[in-house]
């Protein structure tokens, strides 16, 4: 149960985080509602997986999957580019999530 709560802990980071950029420096009220909501409920869970998983897997999974789950939504929401550089990053960021479960 702590894996389920902590992935819906990164997905969540990756609403507030594409949110906080839609907010346009939090101007949009919308965009930043959202975020703000998105932020509390990411960090709750967050806390409430930590119960039972180490802080460093834990921290480390919630930022991974929110960094490449918001690095997918910029390429496709926001045409961001795509480059071999930034995919074997983001990939490098997948491989060390998955030996962190894996290690756990």
């Amino acid at each position: 149960m702590p894996w389920l709560t902590l992935t819906i802990a990164g997905l969540l980071e990756i609403v507030w985080a594409t949110a906080m950029k839609q907010s346009d420096g939090f101007t949009k009220p919308w965009p930043t509602t959202v975020m703000v909501v998105g932020m509390i409920a990411s960090f709750w869970l967050l806390a409430i997986a930590m119960r039972q998983l180490p802080l460093g897997t834990a921290y480390m999974v919630w930022t991974g999957i929110g960094a490449v789950g918001s690095f997918i939504l910029g390429i496709i929401l926001m045409g961001e580019p795509v480059t071999p550089a930034r995919l074997f990053a983001a990939a490098l960021i997948l491989a060390g999530i998955l030996a962190m479960k894996m290690a756990s």
